[in-house]
C-alpha cells in the first residue's frame, strides 16, 4: 500500500502540489492531467529527486523518508526524457544501472539480457545509444527501470516518441508488470491508459480532482456529453462558446462533440461518454 498523505510542495506562494492525498495498491494507476498540473512534481517527490514542503508518503504504513535507501531500492523510475550516456552500448548501460542499484554481480548479466529481450532490444545490445531512435531509447528506459525488480514502477510520460505499434507493445508490457507491482503511469494522453488502468487519478493545479475506475468516471458523465452536426455558420461560434468540445468526422460530415452539463443546442443529442470526455469536463480550457 502506497499512501500520499497531505503532500504539499510550495515555491514561494505557488503551490505545485496542494494537500494531495491518494491510496494505491498493486495495479496500474494513471496520473492524468494537463501540462503543469503537478504530475512531475509528485513523481519527483516520490522517487526522491525533490523534497516536499509538508505531508508524507507512507509505504505499507511506514514513512518513506525514514525508510531512506530501503524505500528507494523498491522503486523503478523511467523519466520523461531518459538521459543516457550516448557512447555507452545498451548492455553497458544496463550493467552500469545494475551496479548502481547493487544487483548481485553473479546474476547481473543474466538479468540485463533478460530485460533487453523483454523490450525487444537483444539485437541492439552492443550498439551505442547515440544510434538509437527515440522509441528504442524509451524501451531502454523501461528496461533500466526494472533492473532492481521494483515494487513500485514510476513511468513519466513513457510513450513519448513511440510509434503506434510500439505504444501497443509498451502498454501490453506494463499491463503484465502490474500484476506484481504498483505502476504509476503519468501522462496527459488519454489513449495511453484507457484500456489498462485500474484507476485514474485526475490532478489539476496540484490538487486531486477525482480518483476512480474508468467505468465509474465514465458513468458519472452520463447526460453531459452531446453531439451536433452544425452548419458552417454555427461551428466556430460553438467551438468558442464551448471550449470543452472536439470535432469528429462521421459519414463524411463534421460532428461537434460538446461536454456540458446542459443541452447546448436544440438539435444536440446525448451520446455515450468516453474517458476523453471526463478529461475535457474536468480540465476545461486547460485541456485544449
Amino acid at each position: 500500500m502506497l499512501r500520499f498523505n497531505g503532500l504539499t510542495k510550495k515555491y514561494g506562494k505557488f503551490y505545485a502540489l496542494d494537500n494531495f492525498q491518494a491510496e494505491l495498491e498493486n495495479g496500474i494507476y494513471a496520473l492524468l492531467g494537463p501540462n503543469g498540473a503537478g504530475k512531475s512534481t509528485l513523481m519527483n517527490i516520490l522517487v526522491g529527486l525533490t523534497a516536499q514542503t509538508s505531508g508524507e508518503i507512507l509505504f505499507n504504513g511506514r514513512n518513506t523518508e525514514q525508510m531512506g535507501e530501503e524505500f528507494r531500492a523498491k522503486i523503478g523510475y523511467m523519466p520523461q526524457y531518459p538521459g543516457f550516456y550516448p557512447e555507452f552500448t545498451a548492455m553497458e548501460l544496463m550493467r552500469y544501472m545494475a551496479d548502481m542499484k547493487c544487483c548481485p554481480r553473479k546474476q547481473r548479466d543474466e538479468r540485463c539480457l533478460e530485460l533487453l529481450e523483454s523490450v525487444n532490444l537483444t539485437e541492439q545490445r552492443d550498439k551505442k545509444i547515440r544510434t538509437f531512435s527515440g522509441g528504442m531509447r524509451q524501451r531502454l528506459g523501461l528496461a533500466q527501470a526494472l533492473i532492481n525488480k521494483p515494487e513500485i514502477l514510476v513511468l513519466d510520460e513513457p510513450t513519448a516518441g513511440l510509434d503506434p505499434k510500439e505504444r501497443v507493445r509498451f502498454r501490453n508490457m506494463v499491463r503484465k508488470l502490474s500484476e506484481q507491482m504498483t505502476v504509476i503511469f503519468c501522462t496527459h494522453i488519454v489513449s495511453d491508459i484507457e484500456t489498462i488502468a485500474k484507476e485514474v487519478i485526475l490532478i489539476h493545479h496540484g490538487k486531486l480532482i477525482q480518483q476512480g475506475s474508468i467505468p465509474m468516471l465514465i458513468e458519472e458523465m452520463q447526460g453531459k456529453v452531446w453531439e451536433l452536426i452544425p452548419n458552417a455558420d454555427e461551428l466556430e461560434k460553438l467551438l468558442e462558446q464551448y471550449p470543452r468540445s472536439s470535432l469528429v468526422s462521421r459519414n463524411m460530415q463534421t460532428v461537434i462533440r460538446i461536454v456540458n452539463d446542459e443541452k447546448p443546442h436544440n438539435d444536440a443529442y446525448a451520446c455515450e461518454p468516453v474517458l476523453e470526455d471526463v478529461y475535457l469536463y474536468q480540465f476545461g480550457d486547460d485541456s485544449v
